[in-house]
């Protein structure tokens, strides 16, 4: 382990980098920081760190950049992620607050993450695996007809149209659709359609056939679910952050955000909503991304597991501490909104 000197001339470096985007050399260390010993002392412990591989130096004569190595240690001893602003929080609020569905909290929740932490912004929609049916709804279409409306804790919205062998009253409707929700509602999605098995036949038989029909079309429903997604934005900011946060080509990047599959797998395992996870570049499972960092957390289902997973995707020469702050924040809005929706 670095002594606390070490780390904290690892940490300058550190800080430096992301904010020039220049190696970073003993002068410029003793002129910006207080660190409260000598250039010659300075230039020791960066040689040490540069042995130990937490710094390297890109090119001969050139200061000195982080390596991957060096920022898991700065991640690793973060004090605090920094904290955002009120006036920031404020505006997180406000633009949140205002979407009107689940689709609507998914896409201002990833420009919103795009703008504040200048990265690429990937937010998985709500898996359908970790929901519960809120409410299922019948609304007659006509005598013979109804639409079955079928609403998670999430947000999601189901619907299809049932056409009935009988003909159903306004109040058989409504029987109905109180003895599907005395069922189901509240129930994990994967446990409904046990729930559901034997209510034809706990029906009075007057309304047996009507009942098997829509029964049938809320099994279809839940079987056949969307297949799980994430959505992403701010993909320019790659270009803008300059060539040597990719050192060898950002065309792997590019790619590997293009698969769903490696995004899900990156975004869409979080564990709880609390912890804000960092990879950094060969600590990510693909090969694309060895040059990125992925910072990421769950987000809503405080009181178990998190309902998904979002987070950015950057250069690894990252604002460690901004990035980890803005990803907790807006994460625990979205599940304060999800939980109140």
């Amino acid at each position: 382990m670095l002594d606390d000197r070490k780390l904290d001339v690892l940490r300058a470096i550190v800080e430096d980098y992301v904010s020039t985007n220049e190696p970073v050399g003993s002068k410029t260390l003793v002129d910006r920081h207080q660190l409260g010993v000598s250039p010659a002392t300075v230039r020791n412990d960066m040689a040490a760190l540069e042995d130990d591989g937490y710094i390297t130096q890109p090119h001969t004569s050139a200061g000195r950049v982080p390596t991957d190595k060096g920022y898991r240690l700065f991640v690793d001893r973060l004090s605090s992620v920094k904290a955002l602003s009120s006036a920031e929080r404020r505006a997180i609020e406000s633009f949140l607050g205002g979407a009107v569905d689940l689709d609507d909290v998914v896409g201002r929740t990833v420009r919103l993450l795009a703008q504040l932490t200048h990265q690429v912004a990937v937010v998985q929609y709500p898996s359908l695996t970790r929901s519960s049916v809120r409410h299922l709804e019948l609304v007659p279409i006509s005598a013979t007809r109804v639409l079955v409306v079928l609403i998670t804790d999430t947000g999601r919205v189901e619907q299809r149209s049932v056409d009935l062998p009988d003909p159903l009253t306004d109040d058989e409707v409504a029987e109905l659709r109180t003895t599907f929700n005395r069922r189901i509602a509240g129930s994990p999605l994967a446990e409904a359609p046990g729930k559901l098995s034997d209510l034809p036949e706990a029906v009075p038989p007057a309304l047996r056939a009507d009942t098997t029909a829509v029964t049938a079309t809320v099994l279809e429903t839940l079987v056949e679910r969307p297949e799980e997604r994430v959505v992403l934005a701010g993909t320019a900011n790659l270009a803008r952050t300059g060539a040597l946060d990719f050192p060898r080509t950002i065309r792997p990047v590019l790619e590997a955000l293009e698969e769903q599959v490696i995004l899900l797998r990156l975004f869409g395992e979080a564990t709880d909503a609390q912890t804000v996870r960092v990879s950094i570049g060969e600590e990510n499972p693909h090969e694309g991304l060895w040059t990125a960092s992925v910072v990421s957390t769950g987000y809503g289902g405080e009181s178990g597991a998190p309902l998904a997973g979002l987070g950015v995707l950057g250069p690894t020469r990252m604002d460690y501490p901004g990035t980890m702050g803005a990803v907790r924040a807006v994460a625990r809005y979205v599940g304060q909104i999800l939980a109140e929706g």
